[in-house]
């Protein structure tokens, strides 16, 4: 694999993600997560007959073996104070979020 995450992209993830890590944790999931873009791109090499067809699930879900969907029911909470309670911060009933800086993609 060539293409690794390198510890400043990955300090871009964490900080974009607003996680807190000690240098230790960054290079432990740094690594780890390199890791598992190494195994990915190992399965990706692996050659495949185009006659077999594309699956995420060891199983076929086929429409005959699928449960129905539920109906979407709103059931309004008794207390939505407790909830907004824990939020830092908090206008008109919303719960206030940071922005997150980003740059447009190509």
């Amino acid at each position: 694999m060539t293409d690794e995450i390198t510890p400043e992209i990955f300090q871009h993830l964490v900080d974009l993600a607003a996680l807190e890590l000690d240098p230790e944790e960054t290079d432990y999931l740094r690594k780890e997560l390199n890791g598992q873009l190494k195994a990915i791109s190992e399965l990706e090499a692996i050659e495949v007959d185009n006659m077999i067809e594309i699956t995420s699930h060891g199983v076929p879900y086929t429409k005959a073996i699928r449960p129905p969907l539920r109906e979407d029911m709103i059931k309004p909470f008794a207390n939505p104070e407790a909830i907004l309670a824990q939020a830092p911060e908090v206008e008109e009933n919303y719960i206030v979020v940071p922005v997150i800086p980003h740059t447009e993609l190509e």
